[in-house]
């Protein structure tokens, strides 16, 4: 079966509106084009548009002044207690902190789903970093690193070493581009025989897979960052203010 992923569009506004606010182009304090001016710019339906602009507003991007319109507050800052989500974890994650055994480094071809998460086509190649997880000596996770070859390539993300520092700063390094955002999808699955034998849970187990992928201002994807768990053994959590 073929899988083709691409952004939704209010999640394609939201990050060319950061982009312009990042780059200055639309500096602090200064007035956001109208919901009629972006509906006409990027050609999308109202509702499409006042949803990305809620987004922006309730992340702390805008401010929105009744009868005024809305203006640019800039960049929101990041309170230091504020836990890192689960995609951000991941690319930040060292394996020097994790008790792990690498199982594959190296050009594989992208099964359907991270190729179009990657914009390629099912079956290009893609460099594959893969390890086993463990706690306590139990296996807990499979984590597994998607990229394109040629970011990957002259990098330590192909050898089969102990990476220093997180896989983010790999990217940026050898891409030269920041990455702006990730956008996270978690889905539920039986494992397939060998993860069945990795992890040492049965072949009708719950498995939770969260895919996170890693894209820089212009919605350009860079990486993806798959963590494979038993659903047994793991419970997501997250936590973010209400406005």
């Amino acid at each position: 079966m073929s899988f083709e992923y691409t952004p939704p569009k209010y999640a394609q506004l939201i990050a060319e509106l950061e982009r312009r606010i990042d780059s200055g182009e639309y500096p602090p304090g200064s007035l956001l084009p109208s919901e009629h001016q972006l509906m006409a710019e990027f050609a999308m339906a109202r509702p499409t548009v006042v949803k990305a602009l809620g987004v922006l507003r309730d992340q702390g991007w805008i401010v929105t002044h009744q009868g005024k319109g809305r203006f640019v507050r800039g960049r929101p800052a990041i309170p230091s207690s504020q836990q890192a989500r689960a995609g951000r974890e991941l690319l930040d994650r060292k394996e020097a902190q994790v008790s792990s055994r690498l199982l594959a480094a190296g050009e594989v071809e992208a099964p359907n789903r991270i190729a179009a998460y990657l914009g390629g086509k099912p079956k290009s190649l893609v460099v594959l970093r893969q390890s086993l997880i463990e706690h306590d000596s139990e296996p807990t996770e499979i984590s597994s690193t998607w990229l394109p070859v040629e970011v990957a390539q002259g990098t330590a993300l192909i050898e089969p070493e102990e990476l220093k520092q997180g896989v983010r700063r790999y990217v940026e390094s050898k891409a030269g581009a920041s990455l702006d955002h990730i956008i996270e999808h978690v889905t539920a699955r039986n494992p397939t025989k060998e993860e069945s034998s990795l992890l040492g849970v049965k072949s009708s187990a719950a498995l939770l897979a969260v895919y996170a992928v890693a894209c820089d201002a212009t919605g350009k994807p860079w990486v993806v960052v798959e963590s494979l768990l038993p659903g047994d053994r793991h419970e997501l959590e997250d936590a973010y203010p209400i406005r």
